[in-house]
């Protein structure tokens, strides 16, 4: 499993790839694999300012139902439209055209609490 170390983490498999003040996530590798065939992408947060950890929404795969959570407090400023009718790029490229949504960084002190490719490999045991 290819873990991209260009990318930086959280304890709950979502990635992040920072580009100035905004921010683009999606899940990893790791999770769409343990989701399995997924099937729906719901994000009914965009143009809403959250704070980190917050739900910013769900992932349904064919077994189960999962919260997206934010992995920094901003605004959510895109949302991957293309998700909605082919949910199943989030299985094929999690890193690349699955990714889920942009963020308007509002603190960008909480990027150092985010995991480095090195710190999420040891988490996931890979």
């Amino acid at each position: 499993m290819s873990i991209p170390a260009n990318l930086k983490y959280t304890k709950d498999h979502e990635w992040v790839s920072i580009e100035g003040d905004v921010a683009t996530v999606g899940i990893t590798h790791f999770a769409q694999k343990e989701l399995g065939d997924i099937v729906y992408v719901e994000v009914e947060t965009l143009d809403q300012t959250l704070d980190k950890d917050e739900v910013f929404g769900t992932v349904e795969a064919v077994k189960t139902v999962s919260d997206l959570f934010l992995p920094l407090t901003g605004e959510i400023i895109a949302f991957n439209d293309s998700l909605e009718s082919a949910p199943e790029t989030v299985n094929s490229d999690p890193y690349g055209a699955g990714w889920m949504i942009k963020i308007k960084i509002a603190d960008a002190s909480e990027v150092d609490s985010l995991l480095s490719a090195e710190a999420y490999t040891q988490l996931i045991g890979a």
